[in-house]
């Protein structure tokens, strides 16, 4: 991705990290639109996890989608091609970034009690300073980085219905990210992770 593309000083971490944030990077109804194409296109299912060498089920829904396999805490996810809404996220994406993106990760948080742990994207697929661009719809979730060395600087950021989150450079060397759990009452949240597997 070329600096030129984003000359606005990173404002969400403190150090060691490049992440940019457009707020507002589909319209209203944009988001609605490509919210409902993927509730109802996507073959959403719940999978088990290994953590901590004990096997659990994840607290959301995923599908993985592209063009190679992936694995993560001790699952394989195989591919599904893109649809019709999937490609149009993507071309739009590609389009602002100017940068090609071969896979996605969804999720699909039911409600405020579906949740991502602390983790990083630095799977050895996406080399060492990958472009991980995070697209959220629906239910406004409260996105949280922390230092991954020394667990402190903890930077939280509402994810709004129709964002981008990018997060590039080595970010997810230093630094990790979840989405916690909340008691409030929400409605569902869909969020896309793109990348580029090597």
């Amino acid at each position: 991705m070329q600096n030129s593309l984003f000359p606005e000083p990173n404002t969400i971490l403190p150090f060691q990290g490049d992440v940019h944030y457009e707020p507002c990077f589909f319209s209203k109804k944009e988001a609605d639109d490509c919210l409902l194409g993927l509730e109802t296109e996507i073959p959403w299912k719940q999978e088990p996890i290994v953590l901590f060498g004990k096997k659990i089920m994840q607290p959301r829904l995923t599908a993985w989608m592209g063009e190679k396999p992936y694995t993560y805490s001790g699952i394989t996810m195989q591919p599904h091609p893109f649809g019709v809404t999937m490609k149009t996220i993507k071309n739009k994406l590609e389009a602002f970034t100017h940068c090609q993106f071969n896979t996605a990760l969804l999720n699909l948080y039911r409600n405020g009690t579906d949740s991502m742990g602390w983790h990083r994207d630095n799977e050895k697929e996406l080399g060492p300073t990958p472009i991980i661009a995070s697209i959220s719809f629906g239910a406004v979730r409260e996105f949280q980085f922390r230092h991954y060395q020394t667990k402190e600087h903890l930077t939280k950021l509402p994810l709004a219905h129709g964002s981008l989150l990018i997060m590039r450079g080595l970010t997810n060397t230093y630094w990790e990210h979840r989405i916690p759990k909340t008691s409030k009452p929400l409605p569902p949240r869909i969020n896309l992770t793109f990348r580029m597997i090597q």
